[in-house]
Protein backbone atom coordinates (compact mmCIF):
# COMPACT_ATOMS: atom_id res chain seq x y z
CA UNK A 1 0.00 0.00 0.00
CA UNK A 2 1.35 3.38 -1.13
CA UNK A 3 2.17 6.05 1.49
CA UNK A 4 1.89 9.72 -0.26
CA UNK A 5 4.12 12.47 1.06
CA UNK A 6 2.87 16.20 0.82
CA UNK A 7 6.82 16.88 0.24
CA UNK A 8 6.52 15.06 -3.06
CA UNK A 9 7.09 16.19 -6.45
CA UNK A 10 3.73 14.81 -7.51
CA UNK A 11 1.59 15.00 -4.89
CA UNK A 12 -0.77 17.38 -5.76
CA UNK A 13 -1.23 15.36 -8.66
CA UNK A 14 -2.24 12.43 -6.60
CA UNK A 15 -3.95 14.40 -4.11
CA UNK A 16 -6.65 16.13 -6.69
CA UNK A 17 -7.52 12.54 -8.05
CA UNK A 18 -8.63 11.38 -4.16
CA UNK A 19 -10.30 15.05 -5.11
CA UNK A 20 -12.26 13.18 -7.53
CA UNK A 21 -13.67 9.49 -5.28
CA UNK A 22 -16.99 10.97 -5.36
CA UNK A 23 -17.90 11.64 -8.77
CA UNK A 24 -20.67 8.71 -10.48
CA UNK A 25 -20.53 8.05 -14.01
CA UNK A 26 -24.14 8.13 -13.86
CA UNK A 27 -24.18 8.08 -18.07
CA UNK A 28 -24.28 4.25 -18.45
CA UNK A 29 -27.20 3.85 -15.89
CA UNK A 30 -28.96 6.48 -16.62
CA UNK A 31 -31.04 5.28 -19.93
CA UNK A 32 -32.05 2.36 -18.35
CA UNK A 33 -32.95 4.02 -15.26
CA UNK A 34 -35.07 7.07 -17.47
CA UNK A 35 -36.55 3.78 -19.06
CA UNK A 36 -37.70 1.87 -15.79
CA UNK A 37 -39.54 5.76 -14.28
CA UNK A 38 -41.41 5.97 -17.98
CA UNK A 39 -43.01 2.77 -17.57
CA UNK A 40 -43.61 3.69 -14.11
CA UNK A 41 -45.26 6.68 -15.23
CA UNK A 42 -47.04 5.26 -17.86
CA UNK A 43 -48.36 1.67 -16.28
CA UNK A 44 -48.50 2.31 -12.67
CA UNK A 45 -48.66 -1.05 -10.54
CA UNK A 46 -48.29 -2.96 -13.74
CA UNK A 47 -44.68 -1.93 -14.36
CA UNK A 48 -43.53 -2.55 -11.13
CA UNK A 49 -44.82 -6.22 -11.12
CA UNK A 50 -42.81 -6.79 -14.31
CA UNK A 51 -39.36 -5.32 -12.64
CA UNK A 52 -40.01 -7.24 -9.45
CA UNK A 53 -39.93 -10.16 -11.43
CA UNK A 54 -36.93 -9.12 -13.47
CA UNK A 55 -34.78 -7.94 -10.79
CA UNK A 56 -35.94 -9.58 -8.02
CA UNK A 57 -36.89 -13.11 -9.12
CA UNK A 58 -40.07 -13.69 -8.50
CA UNK A 59 -43.44 -13.18 -10.22
CA UNK A 60 -46.54 -11.45 -7.68
CA UNK A 61 -49.63 -12.01 -9.22
CA UNK A 62 -51.03 -8.90 -8.49
CA UNK A 63 -49.68 -5.78 -6.35
CA UNK A 64 -51.31 -6.57 -2.72
CA UNK A 65 -48.47 -9.46 -2.97
CA UNK A 66 -46.33 -6.31 -3.08
CA UNK A 67 -47.34 -5.30 0.33
CA UNK A 68 -45.41 -6.43 3.09
CA UNK A 69 -47.89 -8.31 6.00
CA UNK A 70 -47.39 -6.15 8.88
CA UNK A 71 -48.35 -9.34 10.98
CA UNK A 72 -45.15 -11.13 9.48
CA UNK A 73 -43.62 -7.67 11.01
CA UNK A 74 -45.15 -8.45 14.25
CA UNK A 75 -44.03 -12.42 14.34
CA UNK A 76 -40.26 -11.16 13.37
CA UNK A 77 -40.39 -9.05 16.29
CA UNK A 78 -41.83 -11.63 18.77
CA UNK A 79 -39.04 -13.89 17.51
CA UNK A 80 -36.29 -11.65 17.97
CA UNK A 81 -33.22 -13.05 20.64
CA UNK A 82 -33.43 -10.57 23.51
CA UNK A 83 -30.28 -9.54 23.34
CA UNK A 84 -30.57 -8.25 20.05
CA UNK A 85 -34.09 -6.72 20.68
CA UNK A 86 -32.69 -4.96 23.85
CA UNK A 87 -30.15 -3.50 21.62
CA UNK A 88 -32.48 -2.76 18.81
CA UNK A 89 -34.34 -0.92 21.82
CA UNK A 90 -31.43 0.86 23.36
CA UNK A 91 -30.29 2.17 19.25
CA UNK A 92 -34.30 3.40 18.70
CA UNK A 93 -33.95 4.97 21.97
CA UNK A 94 -30.92 6.97 21.87
CA UNK A 95 -31.39 8.02 18.11
CA UNK A 96 -35.22 9.41 19.10
CA UNK A 97 -33.91 11.42 21.84
CA UNK A 98 -30.99 12.64 19.73
CA UNK A 99 -33.46 13.69 16.34
CA UNK A 100 -35.82 15.06 18.94
CA UNK A 101 -33.34 17.90 19.74
CA UNK A 102 -33.77 18.70 16.17
CA UNK A 103 -36.81 19.62 15.95
CA UNK A 104 -37.85 23.25 14.94
CA UNK A 105 -41.23 24.76 16.08
CA UNK A 106 -43.35 27.31 14.71
CA UNK A 107 -42.51 31.40 15.96
CA UNK A 108 -44.12 34.42 15.35
CA UNK A 109 -42.78 38.19 16.14
CA UNK A 110 -44.35 40.70 16.42
CA UNK A 111 -43.18 44.43 15.64
CA UNK A 112 -43.96 47.64 17.42
CA UNK A 113 -45.89 49.01 14.55
CA UNK A 114 -48.13 46.01 15.08
CA UNK A 115 -46.62 43.63 12.13
CA UNK A 116 -46.67 39.89 12.61
CA UNK A 117 -43.77 38.04 10.65
CA UNK A 118 -43.10 34.37 11.56
CA UNK A 119 -42.26 31.05 10.17
CA UNK A 120 -44.53 27.67 10.21
CA UNK A 121 -43.33 24.16 10.22
CA UNK A 122 -45.67 21.73 9.24
CA UNK A 123 -44.16 18.22 8.30
CA UNK A 124 -44.30 16.57 5.12
CA UNK A 125 -47.77 14.47 5.01
CA UNK A 126 -46.06 11.28 2.86
CA UNK A 127 -41.84 9.83 3.23
CA UNK A 128 -40.74 7.43 1.04
CA UNK A 129 -38.01 5.67 3.06
CA UNK A 130 -35.59 3.14 0.77
CA UNK A 131 -33.93 0.35 2.78
CA UNK A 132 -31.10 -1.48 0.71
CA UNK A 133 -31.68 -5.24 0.61
CA UNK A 134 -29.46 -6.78 -2.24
CA UNK A 135 -26.08 -7.52 -0.89
CA UNK A 136 -27.48 -7.65 2.64
CA UNK A 137 -30.19 -5.98 4.63
CA UNK A 138 -29.79 -2.77 6.73
CA UNK A 139 -32.06 -2.60 9.70
CA UNK A 140 -29.91 0.27 11.08
CA UNK A 141 -30.99 2.32 8.16
CA UNK A 142 -34.40 1.95 8.77
CA UNK A 143 -34.12 3.22 11.95
CA UNK A 144 -31.60 6.26 10.77
CA UNK A 145 -34.54 7.09 8.02
CA UNK A 146 -37.58 6.15 9.96
CA UNK A 147 -36.99 8.00 13.55
CA UNK A 148 -36.22 11.12 12.07
CA UNK A 149 -39.49 11.14 9.95
CA UNK A 150 -41.52 9.97 13.23
CA UNK A 151 -40.24 12.70 15.05
CA UNK A 152 -40.81 15.16 12.76
CA UNK A 153 -44.74 14.11 12.58
CA UNK A 154 -45.05 12.97 9.32
CA UNK A 155 -48.45 11.54 9.02
CA UNK A 156 -48.06 8.53 6.49
CA UNK A 157 -44.17 6.89 6.45
CA UNK A 158 -43.60 4.09 3.09
CA UNK A 159 -40.92 1.61 3.07
CA UNK A 160 -39.78 0.27 0.24
CA UNK A 161 -37.18 -2.73 0.09
CA UNK A 162 -35.72 -4.96 -2.61
CA UNK A 163 -36.67 -9.10 -1.36
CA UNK A 164 -34.77 -11.49 -3.86
CA UNK A 165 -36.67 -14.72 -4.50
CA UNK A 166 -39.86 -12.84 -2.04
CA UNK A 167 -37.26 -13.25 1.04
CA UNK A 168 -37.75 -10.46 3.54
CA UNK A 169 -35.23 -10.02 6.21
CA UNK A 170 -36.72 -11.29 8.94
CA UNK A 171 -34.63 -8.43 11.58
CA UNK A 172 -35.67 -5.71 8.97
CA UNK A 173 -39.07 -6.94 9.36
CA UNK A 174 -38.73 -7.10 13.28
CA UNK A 175 -37.38 -3.24 12.67
CA UNK A 176 -40.11 -2.03 10.71
CA UNK A 177 -42.70 -3.00 13.41
CA UNK A 178 -40.51 -1.65 16.50
CA UNK A 179 -40.71 1.73 14.42
CA UNK A 180 -44.63 1.88 13.70
CA UNK A 181 -44.26 1.73 10.24
CA UNK A 182 -47.35 -0.12 8.66
CA UNK A 183 -47.24 0.27 4.73
CA UNK A 184 -43.56 -0.98 3.83
CA UNK A 185 -43.44 -2.91 0.13
CA UNK A 186 -41.23 -5.51 -1.50
CA UNK A 187 -39.90 -3.95 -4.04
CA UNK A 188 -36.49 -1.64 -4.59
CA UNK A 189 -33.76 -0.18 -6.97
CA UNK A 190 -34.86 2.18 -9.27
CA UNK A 191 -38.37 0.86 -9.70
CA UNK A 192 -39.30 1.69 -5.61
CA UNK A 193 -37.73 5.32 -6.22
CA UNK A 194 -39.90 5.46 -9.14
CA UNK A 195 -42.87 4.00 -7.39
CA UNK A 196 -42.42 6.58 -4.16
CA UNK A 197 -42.19 9.70 -6.44
CA UNK A 198 -44.98 8.87 -9.01
CA UNK A 199 -47.33 6.55 -7.31
CA UNK A 200 -49.81 3.73 -9.34
CA UNK A 201 -53.08 2.58 -8.29
CA UNK A 202 -53.77 2.49 -5.17
CA UNK A 203 -50.49 3.77 -4.06
CA UNK A 204 -50.21 8.01 -3.33
CA UNK A 205 -47.18 9.35 -4.35
CA UNK A 206 -44.82 10.68 -1.64
CA UNK A 207 -43.24 13.84 -0.84
CA UNK A 208 -39.96 13.44 0.32
CA UNK A 209 -37.61 10.54 -0.29
CA UNK A 210 -34.67 9.17 1.38
CA UNK A 211 -32.31 6.58 1.82
CA UNK A 212 -29.51 5.40 0.56
CA UNK A 213 -29.02 2.45 -2.27
CA UNK A 214 -26.64 1.86 -4.88
CA UNK A 215 -26.18 3.80 -8.43
CA UNK A 216 -29.42 2.83 -10.21
CA UNK A 217 -31.11 4.33 -6.90
CA UNK A 218 -28.83 7.67 -6.74
CA UNK A 219 -29.45 7.93 -10.48
CA UNK A 220 -33.46 7.84 -10.04
CA UNK A 221 -33.34 9.94 -7.11
CA UNK A 222 -31.17 12.90 -8.96
CA UNK A 223 -34.03 12.39 -11.85
CA UNK A 224 -37.45 12.43 -9.45
CA UNK A 225 -35.73 15.26 -7.84
CA UNK A 226 -38.28 18.47 -8.42
CA UNK A 227 -41.24 16.04 -8.09
CA UNK A 228 -40.44 15.15 -5.04
CA UNK A 229 -37.72 16.27 -2.61
CA UNK A 230 -34.65 13.65 -1.52
CA UNK A 231 -32.17 13.82 0.98
CA UNK A 232 -28.94 13.62 -1.58
CA UNK A 233 -27.15 11.67 -3.67
CA UNK A 234 -25.04 9.62 -1.46
CA UNK A 235 -22.21 7.04 -3.08
CA UNK A 236 -20.36 4.60 -1.50
CA UNK A 237 -19.18 4.86 1.94
CA UNK A 238 -15.92 6.44 3.05
CA UNK A 239 -14.09 6.62 6.59
CA UNK A 240 -10.64 9.63 7.47
CA UNK A 241 -8.87 9.58 10.54
CA UNK A 242 -6.22 12.15 11.51
CA UNK A 243 -3.94 10.61 13.89
CA UNK A 244 -1.10 11.42 15.93
CA UNK A 245 1.95 10.03 17.48
CA UNK A 246 0.42 7.53 19.99
CA UNK A 247 -2.96 6.81 18.64
CA UNK A 248 -3.86 3.37 18.50
CA UNK A 249 -2.86 1.76 15.32
CA UNK A 250 -5.07 -1.56 15.74
CA UNK A 251 -7.84 0.76 16.83
CA UNK A 252 -7.05 3.12 13.52
CA UNK A 253 -7.05 -0.18 10.94
CA UNK A 254 -10.40 -1.83 12.82
CA UNK A 255 -12.34 1.51 12.11
CA UNK A 256 -10.79 1.58 8.40
CA UNK A 257 -11.75 -1.73 7.51
CA UNK A 258 -15.30 -1.16 9.14
CA UNK A 259 -15.84 0.81 5.86
CA UNK A 260 -13.43 -1.40 3.38
CA UNK A 261 -15.94 -4.12 3.97
CA UNK A 262 -19.06 -2.09 3.10
CA UNK A 263 -18.24 -2.18 -0.83
CA UNK A 264 -15.52 -2.37 -3.07
CA UNK A 265 -15.51 1.49 -3.83
CA UNK A 266 -15.70 2.24 0.11
CA UNK A 267 -12.92 4.92 0.78
CA UNK A 268 -10.36 4.23 3.52
CA UNK A 269 -8.00 7.43 4.27
CA UNK A 270 -5.66 8.12 6.94
CA UNK A 271 -3.55 11.07 7.55
CA UNK A 272 -0.89 11.43 9.90
CA UNK A 273 2.36 13.13 10.38
CA UNK A 274 3.88 10.56 12.00
CA UNK A 275 5.21 7.66 9.37
CA UNK A 276 5.34 5.39 11.31
CA UNK A 277 2.06 5.68 12.74
CA UNK A 278 0.91 5.05 9.23
CA UNK A 279 3.35 2.21 8.52
CA UNK A 280 1.83 0.18 11.72
CA UNK A 281 -1.42 1.02 10.86
CA UNK A 282 -0.63 -0.66 7.08
CA UNK A 283 0.27 -3.41 9.34
CA UNK A 284 -2.29 -4.42 11.06
CA UNK A 285 -4.39 -3.65 8.03
CA UNK A 286 -2.79 -6.42 6.43
CA UNK A 287 -2.62 -8.80 9.16
CA UNK A 288 -6.51 -8.37 9.69
CA UNK A 289 -7.93 -8.76 6.22
CA UNK A 290 -7.59 -12.72 5.62
CA UNK A 291 -9.67 -13.09 8.92
CA UNK A 292 -12.62 -11.16 8.00
CA UNK A 293 -15.93 -12.52 6.35
CA UNK A 294 -15.99 -10.27 3.62
CA UNK A 295 -12.22 -10.29 2.99
CA UNK A 296 -12.54 -9.95 -0.46
CA UNK A 297 -14.38 -6.99 -0.45
CA UNK A 298 -12.37 -5.67 2.26
CA UNK A 299 -9.39 -6.38 0.24
CA UNK A 300 -10.36 -5.13 -2.94
CA UNK A 301 -11.53 -1.54 -1.28
CA UNK A 302 -7.76 -1.34 0.49
CA UNK A 303 -6.14 -2.30 -2.61
CA UNK A 304 -8.09 0.58 -4.70
CA UNK A 305 -9.68 3.00 -2.92
CA UNK A 306 -7.78 3.45 0.35
CA UNK A 307 -5.15 6.61 1.02
CA UNK A 308 -2.66 6.86 3.65
CA UNK A 309 -1.18 10.45 3.44
CA UNK A 310 2.16 11.25 5.61
CA UNK A 311 1.89 15.12 6.30
CA UNK A 312 4.00 17.83 8.00
CA UNK A 313 2.23 18.89 10.60
CA UNK A 314 -1.25 18.86 11.92
CA UNK A 315 -2.21 21.95 10.44
CA UNK A 316 -1.61 20.61 6.94
CA UNK A 317 -3.23 17.07 8.06
CA UNK A 318 -6.53 19.43 9.08
CA UNK A 319 -6.17 21.66 5.27
CA UNK A 320 -5.97 17.94 3.78
CA UNK A 321 -9.08 16.40 5.22
CA UNK A 322 -10.97 19.87 5.26
CA UNK A 323 -10.33 19.61 0.92
CA UNK A 324 -11.37 16.07 1.45
CA UNK A 325 -14.99 16.35 3.39
CA UNK A 326 -15.33 13.26 4.31
CA UNK A 327 -18.12 11.06 5.45
CA UNK A 328 -17.22 10.24 8.77
CA UNK A 329 -13.99 11.92 10.55
CA UNK A 330 -12.07 10.47 13.01
CA UNK A 331 -10.03 12.72 14.99
CA UNK A 332 -7.39 10.84 17.49
CA UNK A 333 -5.13 13.47 18.44
CA UNK A 334 -4.13 14.20 22.15
CA UNK A 335 -6.50 17.03 22.28
CA UNK A 336 -9.20 16.41 19.50
CA UNK A 337 -11.89 18.17 21.00
CA UNK A 338 -9.45 21.61 20.19
CA UNK A 339 -9.71 20.77 16.43
CA UNK A 340 -13.49 21.12 16.23
CA UNK A 341 -13.53 24.85 15.15
CA UNK A 342 -11.52 24.32 12.55
CA UNK A 343 -13.04 21.18 11.32
CA UNK A 344 -15.10 23.08 8.23
CA UNK A 345 -16.33 19.80 6.15
CA UNK A 346 -17.39 16.51 7.51
CA UNK A 347 -20.66 14.96 7.62
CA UNK A 348 -19.86 13.23 11.22
CA UNK A 349 -16.99 13.72 13.32
CA UNK A 350 -15.99 11.32 15.60
CA UNK A 351 -13.60 12.76 19.17
CA UNK A 352 -11.51 10.02 20.54
CA UNK A 353 -10.07 6.46 20.52
CA UNK A 354 -13.55 5.24 22.14
CA UNK A 355 -15.69 7.27 19.78
CA UNK A 356 -15.31 4.20 16.85
CA UNK A 357 -17.02 5.01 13.64
CA UNK A 358 -19.27 2.15 14.58
CA UNK A 359 -20.58 3.92 17.77
CA UNK A 360 -22.06 6.19 14.86
CA UNK A 361 -23.61 4.37 12.80
CA UNK A 362 -25.54 1.84 15.21
CA UNK A 363 -26.25 3.80 18.36
CA UNK A 364 -24.72 6.82 19.29
CA UNK A 365 -28.16 8.75 18.29
CA UNK A 366 -26.40 10.89 15.37
CA UNK A 367 -27.82 10.04 12.11
CA UNK A 368 -25.85 7.70 9.79
CA UNK A 369 -27.18 8.55 6.66
CA UNK A 370 -24.12 11.17 5.72
CA UNK A 371 -22.95 13.23 2.43
CA UNK A 372 -20.42 11.65 0.33
CA UNK A 373 -17.81 11.74 -2.10
CA UNK A 374 -16.78 15.43 -0.58
CA UNK A 375 -20.39 16.91 -0.80
CA UNK A 376 -19.98 17.45 2.93
CA UNK A 377 -19.08 20.91 1.53
CA UNK A 378 -22.77 21.45 1.75
CA UNK A 379 -24.55 18.20 2.38
CA UNK A 380 -25.71 17.83 6.26
CA UNK A 381 -26.61 14.71 7.46
CA UNK A 382 -30.10 13.40 7.57
CA UNK A 383 -32.12 15.04 10.21
CA UNK A 384 -35.73 16.39 10.86
CA UNK A 385 -35.62 19.23 8.85
CA UNK A 386 -35.31 16.52 6.03
CA UNK A 387 -39.25 15.71 6.55
CA UNK A 388 -40.47 19.21 7.46
CA UNK A 389 -41.54 22.25 5.11
CA UNK A 390 -41.19 25.79 6.42
CA UNK A 391 -43.56 28.66 5.33
CA UNK A 392 -43.47 32.05 6.05
CA UNK A 393 -46.41 34.45 8.18
CA UNK A 394 -46.54 37.89 7.36
CA UNK A 395 -49.21 40.25 8.91
CA UNK A 396 -49.69 43.74 8.19
CA UNK A 397 -51.05 46.44 10.24
CA UNK A 398 -52.43 49.70 8.81
CA UNK A 399 -49.82 51.57 11.10
CA UNK A 400 -47.80 49.14 9.55
CA UNK A 401 -47.83 49.86 6.35
CA UNK A 402 -48.28 53.67 6.69
CA UNK A 403 -44.42 52.70 7.87
CA UNK A 404 -43.35 50.82 5.08
CA UNK A 405 -45.73 50.78 2.24
CA UNK A 406 -44.45 53.68 0.26
CA UNK A 407 -40.90 52.22 0.29
CA UNK A 408 -42.35 49.16 -1.53
CA UNK A 409 -44.54 51.23 -3.93
CA UNK A 410 -41.25 52.54 -4.67
CA UNK A 411 -39.03 49.89 -5.47
CA UNK A 412 -42.10 47.98 -7.27
CA UNK A 413 -41.92 50.89 -9.31
CA UNK A 414 -38.14 50.70 -9.79
CA UNK A 415 -38.83 46.76 -11.01
CA UNK A 416 -41.64 48.34 -13.93
CA UNK A 417 -43.81 46.09 -12.16
CA UNK A 418 -47.32 48.59 -11.77
CA UNK A 419 -49.67 46.59 -10.30
CA UNK A 420 -47.16 45.74 -7.31
CA UNK A 421 -47.00 49.37 -7.04
CA UNK A 422 -50.45 49.82 -7.18
CA UNK A 423 -51.66 46.84 -5.07
CA UNK A 424 -49.60 48.65 -2.18
CA UNK A 425 -50.73 52.83 -3.62
CA UNK A 426 -54.48 51.36 -3.28
CA UNK A 427 -54.42 50.32 0.27
CA UNK A 428 -52.14 53.47 1.19
CA UNK A 429 -54.71 56.04 -0.31
CA UNK A 430 -57.37 54.53 1.90
CA UNK A 431 -55.48 54.48 5.26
Amino acid sequence: MEILDTRSKDFSHKFSEILKRGAMDMTHVSQSVQNLLCEIKNEGEAAILRHIATFDMWQPSDFAQVRIDSGDCKKAYDNLDKDLKDSLHIAYDRIFDFHSKQKEKTWIHTESNGSMLGQKITPMQRAGLYIPGGKAAYPSSLLMNAIPAIVAGVEEIVVCTPTPHNQPNELLLATLHLCGIRESYKVGGASAIGLMAYGGGDFQKVDVITGPGNIYVATAKKMVFGDVNIDMIAGPSEIGIIAQSGANTEYIAWDLLSQAEHDELASSILISDDRELIVESIAHIERIIPTLSRKDIAQASIQNRSVFIHTSSLDESVALMNKIAPEHLEILTPDPFSLIPRIKNAGAIFLGEYASEPIGDYLAGPNHTLPTGGSARFFSPLGVEHFMKKSSIIYFSKDAMRELGQSCATLAKTEGLQAHQMAVVSRLNNL
